[in-house]
């Protein structure tokens, strides 16, 4: 098989275009596919064949890429797509899914003879927008060969976890990542809050903890989406940050840990999402600290 795969990719959301973009701009003949079609249909611009139905996607594809909401919505879009999938095809599985469903995406996988890599990755619009994601991967050496170009042509770097995809050790370590980055998320919300209810000016705050080991980029990068209110587009969005937050808690509690900041994060983004900030960035939680979605000032 030559490095220009011809390359499917289901689900063309915020990270899905992205990538499905950078495939085409690397030579990969590249078909695409999502539920709603005019989120897929830019990408012809760059080349890409928009298909209308999941099967038409995938038929004739060497890599099968799914980046959709989560592991069910996957399983139903394989489902559609199966009459023409290739035996002996590659399954890059980068969805966010959980552990609770990755073994019923390993076994569809077997059933149709696919080659499965458990796949998520890193990184939220801009670094998906410029190929700089970082992929986390797991799926046997024989077939790394082939999905390189894939990874190469999305990430900046791949991290390796295993050569066992059904063994769901890369969704585990962004199940790990991804609750430091809610908790994170949800901790900036909570003190920008606080200081607007004490009267206490965040530039303040910042200046406090500047240069010491509680100062980091990603809070002043959050942070300022809110003062600034560039909460849209979204680089990650709250009502996928939900659904995040509970495939953590959901993996936690399987393994009889107990996570009590991403249950709560989960409840925070729920909150955020019914007071009508669910398609913004998943900074937008810090509404959720306020009795009527808004500050007192405001």
């Amino acid at each position: 098989m030559t490095d220009k795969l011809t390359v499917s990719v289901l689900g063309t959301g915020i990270m899905g275009a992205a990538m499905a973009r950078n495939l085409a701009r690397s030579g990969h003949p590249l078909r695409v596919w999502n539920r709603t079609r005019d989120k897929a249909e830019p990408l012809a611009a760059d080349g890409a064949h928009v298909a209308d139905t999941p099967e038409e996607a995938v038929r004739g594809a060497d890599v099968v890429l799914t980046m959709l909401h989560d592991g069910p919505a996957v399983l139903d879009v394989m489902r559609r797509a199966a009459p023409a999938l290739r035996a002996g095809a590659v399954w890059v599985q980068s969805t966010t899914a959980g552990t609770e469903t990755l073994g019923e995406l390993a076994g569809f996988a077997d059933e149709h003879g696919l080659v499965f890599f458990d796949a998520p990755v890193l990184g939220t619009r801009a670094p998906a927008e410029a190929g700089q994601l970082t992929v986390l991967a797991a799926g046997p050496s024989a077939a790394r060969d082939t999905v390189t170009p894939v990874f190469d042509a999305v990430g900046a770097r791949t991290v390796w976890t295993g050569e066992d995809g059904a063994a769901g050790s890369a969704t585990a370590l962004k199940l790990v990542a991804n609750s430091w980055v809610l908790a994170a998320t949800a901790a900036t919300g909570e003190a920008l809050a606080l200081a607007e209810g004490l009267g206490v000016d965040p530039d303040d705050f910042f200046g406090l903890i500047e240069g010491g080991p509680l100062d980091m980029g990603y809070l002043h990068a959050k942070a300022a989406l809110v003062l600034q209110d560039r909460l849209s587009p979204a680089s990650f969005a709250v009502s996928t940050a939900e659904k995040d937050a509970r495939l953590i808690v959901e993996a936690g509690r399987r393994q009889g840990v107990r996570l009590d900041v991403a249950e709560a994060a989960a409840e925070r983004f729920r909150r955020a999402t019914a007071l009508g900030h669910g398609d913004e960035d998943m900074a937008a939680a810090y509404f959720a600290s306020f009795e009527e979605g808004k500050p007192p000032s405001s």
